[in-house]
């Protein structure tokens, strides 16, 4: 490899320890910050994931409603099973990815493309839903914005786009504050709650209808199975940091492998205990009125607790959507160095930012918003599907995993990420199978269509990269004679300007000027013929009559008649254009630069160097070539 695309490491570095020559570093994340940046969709599914369960078993009664405990168990046995196997998928796969890279390694192309478009469609799906409840919960509270909901959803939208521009680290500051304070809240809730006997208030349900259905004696299994897996919307959220580990500061898997605990722990006490509540107060589902609303009013009374408590909830519901912001570029930008999306999504800007997918996904979410008319129950059915894809692929790929490399107590962890798999798999034939009617069915459709977009990609950078041989030693550089041809239209220093590189750069320069027949161009033409052989620059200047009012197609054609009569020669159109010194100014050129530089590129296969004449204040001469092949 060639010593100026080589850097050493530090003497002495420590493999995965942070490099105090890193300026990137304060751009990165900690295992607190990462919590902010990449655990709010977790987070904030608690507001909706005992609500899940209890909307389905109410269908049993208030029979039925007794198993929201051990459903909720069951759930967070499956989240402690998640999270100890992303711990171990962040260690084994420190380059992020989480699903996509252990399918990628364990399953094969098609298997881990397959995980890539679950998680894609469903981080899309994440940023619509979490905007859409947050702005209901707004409009729950203000009535009167309900006519204005997609304008809000929108406001809000670009306003967490914007914060994400600056970087994941700004984006994780900011949000901090409003995770503490939910989580903080709903802490002091389950606790307040815990210590009582019964329910201190009940005014936010008061004249809401229940929905609970007329008690039954039994429980079916289907029933069961289907509040496990709505309940199991809670569970989405968990594997974004694992997709996010080159997102956290060196050790990155270290760090990013504590947030990954610390977001189990915290989300599996919160859900247990507000299951725990709802079972202490005998809850029941009304019309109107959330689960987590009727859980604050009993807990902590209809005051500005309560209030602080929705506040906190509205807040990050429309935050959580920050989670897809974090995870989705990276992983957008796994497939772009595996060649399954434009390499434009690999790019960073200078704050860590992968620009291009974060503007992708915002483009892609405003378009669902505007779609689904601000309704988060139209998007509902379409969530969860594809991470519930994500996790089933993720788990079965580990088992494999610690098949192979069979390292110390190899047979307990493959026993626990194939119990993962399986529990994952079932969550995921319920809720496609349950909401298949409701428009699950378009994800289902969705996948495959993704698959195939990602593998056309790949083959048409295939047959780049053959066509350029990469991979292959290619032949030593050798010269050719070079001959560079230089659009005039009249003298000036431009024109000096270019002939003067043009001169520098070729063995042969000739200048070609475009002559049409009506009299005015003619007598234009006939003008600088004059003045060009008075100024007698050394150049021959050559007319090009065209019949026809174009500029850059005469041109092209005279380079392909070069091209032609002298095959072993390199030519190079060597094109003067004029860089104002004010962005504005750009409007007043002629653009005729870019014509005729499209024209040459779409017709030969000559070089074309755009020559950039700057126009300093102080007037100073500063001649920047840009060079580019056609």
């Amino acid at each position: 490899m060639s010593a100026l695309t080589t850097e050493a490491a530090p003497s002495g570095a420590q493999p995965g320890a942070e490099d105090p020559h890193d300026t990137g570093a304060q751009h990165k994340l900690t295992a607190v910050t990462g919590l902010a940046a990449l655990s709010l969709d977790a987070m904030a599914s608690v507001a909706y994931g005992p609500e899940a369960i209890v909307l389905v078993l109410a269908a049993s009664g208030a029979h039925g409603l007794g198993f929201t405990l051990p459903v909720t168990v069951a759930i967070a046995v499956l989240l402690a099973v998640l999270v100890a196997s992303y711990r171990q998928v962040i260690a084994a796969f420190p380059d992020g990815g989480g699903s996509y890279a252990v399918a990628k390694a364990y399953l094969g192309p098609r298997t881990s493309l397959v995980a890539a478009a679950s998680l894609v469609l469903d981080y899309v799906l994440n940023v619509a839903v979490a905007v859409t409840a947050g702005v209901a919960a707004l409009t729950s509270a203000f009535p009167a914005l309900y006519g204005d909901r997609v304008w809000l959803c929108l406001v809000v939208l670009v306003l967490i786009t914007g914060v994400n521009l600056r970087g994941i680290v700004d984006s994780a500051r900011a949000f901090v504050v409003p995770t503490v304070v939910f989580v903080g809240s709903i802490l002091v809730l389950i606790a307040v709650g815990l210590f009582r006997d019964a329910p201190v208030s009940t005014a936010a349900s008061a004249g809401h209808a229940s929905v609970l259905a007329d008690n039954a004696t039994t429980v079916g299994a289907l029933l069961l199975l289907k509040a496990f897996a709505s309940g199991c919307s809670a569970l989405t959220g968990v594997e974004a940091i694992a997709n996010a580990v080159p997102s956290f500061r060196a050790p990155a898997a270290r760090r990013a492998q504590r947030a990954e605990v610390a977001l189990g722990a915290l989300l599996g006490v919160m859900l247990i205990g507000l299951s725990v509540l709802i079972s202490r107060f005998g809850l029941q589902p009304v019309e109107g009125v959330t689960v987590l609303a009727q859980l604050a009013d009993a807990s902590v009374g209809h005051n500005w607790a309560f209030y602080v408590v929705q506040f906190a909830t509205m807040t990050l519901l429309a935050l959580s959507a920050n989670t897809s912001f974090g995870g989705l570029p990276v992983l957008l930008k796994l497939l772009a160095r595996d060649n399954y999306l434009p390499h434009v999504f690999g790019l960073k800007a200078d704050r860590q930012v992968h620009r291009h997918g974060v503007l992708t996904l915002a483009a892609v979410s405003a378009a669902l918003l505007v779609f689904s008319g601000g309704d988060t129950n139209t998007l509902v059915p379409l969530f969860a599907i594809g991470v519930f894809v994500g996790f089933t692929i993720a788990q079965t790929g580990m088992v494999l995993h610690w098949r192979r490399s069979r390292g110390p107590r190899w047979v307990g962890k493959a026993l626990l990420n194939g119990s993962g798999a399986l529990l994952a798999g079932v969550s995921a034939v319920v809720v496609t199978a349950t909401k298949f009617h409701d428009g699950a069915w378009l994800i289902v459709v969705a996948l495959p269509v993704l698959v195939a977009a990602f593998e056309f990609v790949h083959r048409a950078y295939g047959r780049i990269g053959e066509r350029l041989g990469v991979g292959r030693i290619p032949e030593p550089p050798h010269r050719d004679r070079s001959l560079v041809v230089v659009p005039v239209s009249s003298l000036t220093r431009l024109t000096s300007e270019a002939l003067t590189a043009a001169v520098s750069l070729g063995d042969e320069v000739r200048a070609v000027t475009v002559c049409h027949p009506d009299p005015e161009d003619r007598a234009l033409s006939e003008a600088l013929v004059r003045d060009w052989a008075l100024w007698d620059p050394g150049v021959t200047l050559v007319r090009l009559a065209s019949d026809r009012r174009s500029l850059g197609r005469p041109i092209a054609a005279y380079v392909r008649e070069l091209a032609a009569a002298e095959p072993g020669t390199r030519i190079t159109v060597l094109i003067p254009e004029v860089e104002p010194v004010h962005l504005w100014q750009r409007v007043l050129q002629n653009q005729r630069g870019a014509v005729v530089a499209h024209a040459v590129r779409r017709d030969t296969r000559a070089v074309i160097c755009r020559l950039r004449f700057r126009l300093d204040r102080d007037q100073e001469r500063e001649p920047a070539p840009e060079r580019h092949r056609g």
